[in-house]
């Protein structure tokens, strides 16, 4: 536009000077005089004048103009300036496709990946025998009876002995990755058993174990061995070699996607009002804001609207030097928080290793330049950074970063100027990868399956902590086809967990394996119904599954809605707010009592039965209409909003809800047994201590039955829990860190020790069983000795 404007602006000048060398040089011959004055004479004077004022006017309108193209020139410029300013590239690098793999592929210091390589693989290496489960193996994978949740049904764990083996060849490539020896094949060593432990057992999943694996793949497919590397010491060609932008680029996405996607998550309803995590606002990392603070307001204003902001602004504050110190202070208090409130493994400490990714990739050279002199032969800060092929370079000039001041050594072929195939196969993963990280947490849209009252699986959505779930009861019922008779189930059988039950995948996964273990107890033909309570986010306890459906004959479809799980009850969700206020007057009252709130759907009944331990057992109907079958008694009462009964102890009863709305009910309780036995406990101590003020034969009945009664060795235990607890809250921080590291050196040993066995078992080829035996009967012997001791300690 501007062009345009100038070019018309010279045509006007061109015809004013064309007029104007035409007016002076004109030559009229005047034939007719009118006062003595020639008439073409004035005309001749008057154009004249004319054209001067009209080219003034032009020329000032030129100068004007000229100053205004000048300054709107300017102004792009310096809006170029600063965007390239805060994000290292410019605008039309993102528009044009060669463009973007230019600047994907641009020439980058490598130091910043190597340091973060380094930390990657030492962090794995203290995740395998904690969280990756190498301490436990042997209780996951040496009972072949368990039932197993794997993503595909065709995988299944191997034998144990090569389960340690597995194990053995991920350990092999976390400490290749920690030194980047033969690095790539170490990510595979690495990789590969990683994701088939993952997709083993879907109930272990959770978001920081996805994003571990995610980094990993991205790690095989960088340059993270051209800094502090064995392998720069074995190829020279790989030492202190650039890497191309990219490298760090999807890195930083990852990262950004983790905190954003998390934020975005948080914008859930629930935990925006505070009840995901309300009950963490007591923790002592509170503390601090407590002074100033109630625990409802903490839990409210820093632990859920605080957690909301952390996460959907920390991303964009790493971005911009100007704000990336201030992301530092605040991320590393939050994961240094969140490594006490939760165990989460090496997730706070994963998350604050990749900070320094955000910094300029030719940092940890920086902090080397800073360090004593007599370290530099060792750290060297100064070095010399070769081309790489995996770049794309200038064709003038070969430069490195503008934020590195290193010289630059060449390869004997010159380096790539222009894409090649390399580099387009490249940008296609990149981009593919991209793609499918934005979309797969919101893809519940697709795997309908999947869903319950959350969207999908834990563990890939980043939706941390935004659900708290609260399981109340499982009832498994298998009935006979033939003869209509009734079997019950323990829920923990087969399992070691109840996670199974949050999904209707794994829900169906297990009813399948309980029909296989049934058949080798000779029953067959079977129907199988399952009845799980459960809460989320302080709701009311409610199904999940509906208990009338033979989930061996349900149909489940990964792409489809599960029709046999009933929906959450969102319309009492206006009821959490009063259950709360019910619960703190019941325990004002008395601190022994508790109390369940139940919802129930319309047609449906709840069986329960009252145990002998909970005296004082009573059901007030909060909201509709139920009817109340006492079995043993054959009587039924009706009971409606507001109305209380006792129920009778040792008995069952029957529940059903008989309006046309959901009811809501609580069950208030006293663990009379637990209340008596912790009394019993307290005079013991008395007697002790000799504080007791009752009689002589109290005294000596209390320590008969505490020392030598049919229950002394609960007593014995419940008095050492206690001692361990008080002597627990005495300890000084250095002993809380010796027995902290003295727990951890135990598991790291027990891998140790049980890897080596399966080692050697196949080398020499001994069973492993025999080992197995050995080491049980030595952890036996300790164990008793140790609760001997204690116990002697007791008395």
């Amino acid at each position: 536009m501007v062009t345009e404007a100038l070019e018309m602006l010279n045509q006007d000048i061109n015809f004013l000077l064309l007029l104007d060398s035409w007016s002076y040089n004109a030559t009229f011959k005047p034939t007719l005089t009118i006062d003595g004055v020639s008439s073409f004479s004035d005309c001749e004077t008057d154009l004249q004048e004319t054209t001067r004022k009209l080219l003034d006017m032009a020329k000032q309108k030129t100068e004007k103009m000229t100053k205004s193209c000048h300054k709107n020139s300017t102004e792009s410029e310096i809006e170029k300036g600063m965007f390239e300013h805060l994000f290292g590239f410019q605008w039309k690098d993102l528009i044009r496709l060669e463009s973007l793999i230019g600047l994907l592929f641009r020439p980058t210091d490598p130091s910043g990946l190597g340091v973060m390589r380094v930390v990657f693989g030492f962090l794995m290496l203290s995740d395998i025998w904690q969280e990756r489960g190498l301490s436990n193996a042997v209780e996951e994978y040496g009972d072949i009876t368990l039932c197993r949740f794997p993503l595909f049904d065709f995988l299944q764990p191997l034998p144990l002995v090569w389960m340690y083996i597995v194990y053995l060849l991920m350990f092999i490539g976390e400490v290749g990755i920690l030194l980047g020896l033969f690095y790539r094949f170490s990510c595979i060593l690495f990789v590969v058993p990683y994701w088939y432990l993952f997709f083993l057992d879907k109930t272990t999943w959770n978001n920081h174990s996805y994003l571990f694996g995610l980094i990993g793949i991205l790690l095989l497919f960088i340059d993270a061995n051209r800094y502090w590397s064995l392998d720069g010491l074995l190829f020279k060609k790989k030492r202190h070699t650039h890497v191309p932008l990219w490298n760090y680029a999807v890195l930083r996405f990852q990262i950004f996607l983790v905190y954003f996607i998390a934020g975005l998550k948080k914008m859930d309803y629930d935990w925006v009002s505070g009840y995901s995590m309300h009950s963490i606002a007591s923790h002592y990392v509170f503390a601090p804001f407590r002074l100033i603070m109630s625990e409802e307001q903490v839990s409210l204003y820093i632990v859920h609207l605080g957690g909301f902001m952390i996460d959907l602004f920390s991303g964009f504050l790493l971005f911009f030097d100007k704000t990336r110190f201030m992301a530092f202070i605040v991320l590393g208090m939050f994961h240094l928080m969140n490594s006490q409130l939760f165990s989460i493994g090496m997730f706070p400490w994963m998350m604050l290793a990749t900070m320094p990714l955000f910094c300029y990739p030719d940092w940890p050279r920086g902090l080397l330049q800073k360090l004593p002199h007599v370290l530099q032969p060792i750290l060297p800060a100064k070095i010399d950074l070769q081309t790489s092929p995996h770049c794309i370079y200038e064709k003038k000039s070969v430069k490195p970063d503008d934020k590195q001041k290193s010289s630059i050594q060449h390869d004997k072929r010159p380096p790539p100027t222009s894409p090649m195939k390399y580099h387009k196969l490249l940008l296609g993963f990149i981009l593919s990868y991209v793609g499918f990280q934005c979309v797969l947490p919101y893809s519940h849209g697709i795997t309908k399956g999947y869903n319950q009252w959350t969207q999908g699986l834990y563990g890939y959505s980043w939706d941390m902590m935004v659900h708290s779930w609260s399981l109340q009861h499982i009832k498994i019922t298998y009935v006979d086809k033939d003869t209509r008779e009734e079997g019950y189930l323990n829920p923990k059988a087969w399992v070691l967990g109840g996670r199974w039950s949050q999904h209707p995948d794994m829900i169906k996964q297990y009813v399948y394996c309980i029909e296989e273990r049934l058949a080798s107890y000779n029953i067959t033909n079977i129907e199988i119904y399952l009845d799980v309570w459960r809460a989320l986010n302080d709701r009311f306890q409610q199904r999940s599954v509906d208990p009338r459906v033979n989930l061996l004959e349900a149909s489940w479809n990964p792409f489809r809605d599960t029709s046999w799980i009933l929906p959450l009850l969102l319309d009492l969700s206006d009821w959490r707010g009063k259950l709360v206020e019910i619960e703190k007057e019941i325990f004002e009252r008395d601190s022994d009592t508790d109390v369940v709130f139940v919802a129930d759907f319309p047609g449906l009944h709840l069986e329960n039965f009252v145990q002998g331990d909970l005296g004082n057992t009573s059901i007030t109907v909060l909201k509709g209409d139920v009817v109340i079958e006492l079995v043993d008694q054959k009587k039924n009462l009706s009971l409606t909003e507001g109305d209380k009964i006792q129920l009778p102890v040792q008995q069952f009863h029957n529940i059903y809800t008989v309006s046309e709305t959901p009811s809501c009910y609580m069950y208030i309780f006293v663990n009379t047994t637990d209340v008596t036995f912790r009394e019993t406990v307290s005079k013991y101590e008395q007697i002790l201590n000799g504080t007791f003020t009752g009689s002589d034969i109290e005294a000596r009945h209390i320590k008969h039955e505490v020392e030598l009664g049919s229950q002394h060795h609960l007593y014995a235990q419940f008095i050492s829990d206690k001692q361990k607890d008080e002597e627990n809250q005495q300890m000084s921080i250095f002993q809380s860190i010796w027995q902290f590291i003295t727990f951890k050196y135990e598991m790291l040993s027990r891998s140790v020790k049980f890897t080596l066995g399966a080692v050697k078992s196949i080398v020499l080829g001994v069973p492993f069983e025999e080992f197995l035996n050995d080491t049980y009967t030595e952890e036996l012997a300790k164990q008793g000795t140790t609760q001997h001791s204690e116990q002697s300690n007791v008395y």
